[in-house]
């Protein structure tokens, strides 16, 4: 198998979150903890290791007088989630179906 797996992006919920970016530009911090049904320091703990991989990109911005946190995923986050699931395609491919 030539395609590797992403230790970074293959953790289930920092995979979900990745897919859940994917296909949009920003979503906000409380939208992925309600999705994902986690704490926000689970979560939190999440972001800051995509974030340190380079994969996601966080801004802070007020919003009706309160912080908000955005979350999205880098150029560098895209290709590898891309990668990431080419490679668990890859894997499934030569499973025979049940």
């Amino acid at each position: 198998m030539s395609a590797q797996l992403d230790p970074v992006i293959h953790a289930p919920n920092r995979l979900q979150m990745c897919c859940m970016l994917a296909p949009v530009d920003t979503i906000d911090f409380a939208t992925v903890r309600e999705a994902l049904d986690v704490s926000e320091s689970v979560l939190s703990k999440h972001v800051k290791t995509l974030e340190d991989a380079g994969y996601l990109k966080v801004r802070k911005a007020a919003s009706g007088g309160r912080q908000r946190t955005w979350l999205s995923l880098s150029s560098a986050g895209r290709k590898a989630l891309k990668a990431h699931l080419a490679a668990l395609k890859a894997m499934i491919a030569g499973v025979p179906e049940a």
